[in-house]
């Protein structure tokens, strides 16, 4: 890479201003915007309704220059905003700023000092601004075949839509900008949008250009206008919100037909299939029975047929059964462009004669020649579904009574495509995660509850994450000689490092139980535990650290396991764990936990609790009165040698006893939270003659109805009643 430039490199396609036009422009204050993006795939679509609305509210507030800014003005600062944000976050990987003024005359300064060539009329400037700036923005170039670009047109796109552009570096900052202007400066010529050698012409917006007829060559030139990139950022978006593959397969098919295509077809493979599945004469497709064509006939597995999408929708299922039967066979092939294949067989042949006259006059004029008895059926063309390297699939598009498709035409479905696999890719790694985190779910908390003799029992657990591992975790066992356990507990954070930590402890609390030690001893160990592991995980960073960095500690620390007698490793590396970068070194493990013993005995049941750091437990007794059954103590895994103490008292038939999370407890509603003014024990005396299912449903609701957002945190919630 080269040098990184410190000043901006300014790019002027506009004229010379005329003498006496102000060398600056005024803005008004009110019309500017500016906002702060995540460096995510939802930021480009994010800018676009900012812009979009900022624009809208200057031209309701009638500020100078604003109602009269052309269609044509507020679709180039869509693509501009759509482009700068994607490479932006593409290339740096950052928060992305984004700011957005108009100005109305005069000549612009831009960010950084530079001043550009200017016009009569209004002006908008959009500067888009990442925190990476070693990363120069990337322009074009020659890709590798299996590095597909993810940023777009880029500048290329960015240098035609304005009248100037440019890119500023500052310490810690890149920002690139553009200047639109209302009155445009360009020629048709200027506008290369997909094919280097030839230009489009601009004028229909991309809701007033009707989709073409696709046998016809004119149609095409006449939609591949302004209204095709408007397309693909619009299709851009959609893909960016379905997360299941196939519906990404079925979108991709309708967005191609009737637009760009007669028909179109999506096969999707497993990745173990790995690169080359197009070899021996394979084919891209995949029939009814999840194989593939190779050298010595059709084998398995291979890839299976997703989407498949005609103009007539009666066909779909027709030309559906023809490709699973004969699918199209490119051949061998590591790039991601066009590849001709044959046309589908006799399912899709019948095409109108008149349509077939047209296709070849449009191919006469436009000198496209097409195949061996092309003309007498379609084209068609198949597009590898490649992202980061691993080939994911293939699409097929069939254009009936055509020799060929135009050059720009295959070109937007490239770059289509190119997106397409991104959105597979995405989704195939969110079904992994949360496939990982179902199993994970699953094996952190108990399969069922135990059945307590005398004793009713209702649950209601509700993760936050529907995606991920929760915090909170429960249960309920036997543990001999006349006892039953429960536990009701919480873990710092979530995700991974709160399965570890409940991974941990729910074992340990059945097998301490079932050892026989009484509540509080349980506590006491486990908090132990808890530190242990904390030290042993600090001990290992530490060492890693220190054979990272290729440093030694001193000699001490190599005497034993520990780093001599009655100390660790990480006490022995110089600094401490101190050394360790931010966000390198263990995380520390909390745990508030509800931990009880019941025991029932004639006419009632006695309960044995302690509470290390969680929302108390209440007794709702069978007359209606509500009682607190438990003293704070330290959570678990913060003090070394902490004693904990518990408690006993009876449970007599119609009483209830109640166990929450803070999730519950900390329930908000702007500024007050759900247990304000003792409002759980409020709510669970409101409960009084109810079942234990209707305790914990009736509880449940009136968190949910608290606040007017969804619950931003876990909720569980366990009721205990004596019969």
């Amino acid at each position: 890479m080269g040098v990184i430039p410190t000043q901006r490199e300014t790019v002027s396609r506009a004229p010379s201003p005329a003498p006496g036009i102000p060398a600056r422009r005024s803005a008004d204050r009110r019309a500017v915007v500016h906002a702060t993006l995540g460096g995510g795939p939802l930021a480009a679509g994010a800018a676009r309704g900012l812009v979009r609305a900022a624009l809208a509210e200057w031209a309701q507030l009638g500020l100078p220059g604003a109602a009269s800014l052309p269609e044509r003005l507020i679709d180039d600062a869509m693509l501009v905003v759509s482009e700068l944000v994607t490479n932006a976050v593409v290339h740096a990987g950052t928060d992305v700023e984004l700011a957005c003024r108009l100005e109305t005359s005069g000549e612009p300064e831009a960010e950084g000092g530079e001043v550009g060539a200017g016009g009569k009329g209004p002006v908008l400037l959009v500067e888009v601004s990442d925190h990476h700036p070693s990363r120069a923005p990337r322009d074009g170039g020659v890709e590798l075949p299996y590095d597909i670009p993810e940023y777009g047109r880029g500048l290329r796109l960015v240098s035609v839509l304005s009248e100037a552009w440019g890119v500023t570096y500052r310490t810690g900052v890149k920002t690139v900008w553009a200047r639109l202007p209302a009155e445009g400066t360009r020629t048709d010529d200027d506008f290369e949008a997909y094919d280097d050698t030839q230009a489009l012409g601009r004028g229909l917006r991309a809701g007033e250009v009707p989709a073409p007829e696709p046998q016809r060559g004119p149609h095409d030139q006449e939609w591949l206008d302004h209204g095709a990139l408007s397309f693909l950022a619009e299709a851009s978006d959609l893909l960016a919100g379905h997360l299941d593959e196939d519906h990404v397969a079925a979108l991709t098919a309708q967005l191609l037909v009737p637009r760009l295509a007669d028909w179109c077809a999506v096969w999707l493979e497993d990745e173990s299939m790995g690169r080359g599945s197009w070899s021996d004469g394979g084919g891209a497709g995949g029939g009814g029975n999840g194989g593939r064509w190779g050298s010595g006939g059709y084998v398995g597995p291979g890839p299976r047929l997703t989407g498949v999408w005609h103009r007539s929708e009666e066909r779909v299922e027709e030309l559906r059964g023809a490709l699973e039967k004969d699918p199209p066979r490119p051949p061998d092939t590591s790039r991601t462009g066009p590849v001709p294949v044959p046309w589908p067989g006799d399912a899709l042949g019948d095409v109108h004669e008149q349509a077939r006259e047209d296709a070849r006059e449009d191919a006469r004029e436009d000198a496209c020649g097409g195949g061996p008895g092309r003309e007498d059926t379609g084209a068609a063309l198949a597009y590898r579904l490649v992202a980061g390297g691993r080939p994911l699939g293939t699409l097929v598009i069939g254009r009936a009574g055509a020799i060929c498709f135009p050059d720009e035409v295959t070109g937007l479905v490239e770059d289509l495509s190119r997106r397409v696999a991104l959105a597979v890719g995405a989704a195939r790694q969110y079904a992994r995660q949360a496939t990982i985190s179902r199993i994970l779910q699953r094996g952190l908390l108990p399969g069922a509850v135990a059945e307590i003799p005398g004793i009713s029992s209702a649950l209601v657990y509700e993760p936050c994450d529907k995606g991920g591992p929760s915090g909170d975790f429960y249960d309920l066992f036997p543990a001999g000689a006349g006892r039953w356990c429960f536990a009701v507990g919480d873990v710092q954070g979530k995700g991974p490092e709160a399965a570890v930590v409940i991974g941990l402890a729910r074992p340990w609390l059945r097998l301490l139980a079932r050892e026989g030690y009484r509540v509080a001893d349980v506590l006491d160990r486990l908090n132990q535990l808890l530190l242990d592991d904390a030290t042993e995980t600090a001990d290992a960073a530490a060492r890693a650290l220190v054979a990272a960095e290729g440093r030694h500690g001193p000699p001490g620390a190599a005497a034993g396991p520990t780093g001599g007698a009655g100390g660790s490793f990480a006490s022995a590396v110089p600094g401490g764990l101190g050394a360790v970068r931010p966000g390198e070194g263990p995380q520390t493990r909390f745990l508030s936990l509800l931990y009880g013993e019941l025991v029932p005995f004639d006419g009632g049941v006695r309960c044995t609790l302690a509470s290390a750091g969680h929302p108390l437990p209440l007794v709702l007794r069978a007359g209606g009165e509500v009682l607190t059954a438990a003293e704070p103590q330290t959570l678990l895994g913060v003090v070394e040698d902490e004693t904990y103490t518990s408690g006993s008292f009876e449970l007599w038939p119609g009483d209830s006893l109640l166990c929450v999370t803070d999730g519950v407890t900390e329930r908000r509603c702007g500024p007050r939270q759900f247990d304000d003014g003792d409002g759980l024990a409020s709510a669970l005396a409101g409960c009084a003659g109810l079942s234990a299912q209707l305790i914990a449903e009736r509880i449940s609701r009136l968190v949910h109805e608290f606040g007017e957002q969804p619950p931003e945190d876990d909720l569980a919630l366990l009721v205990l009643q004596t019969g």
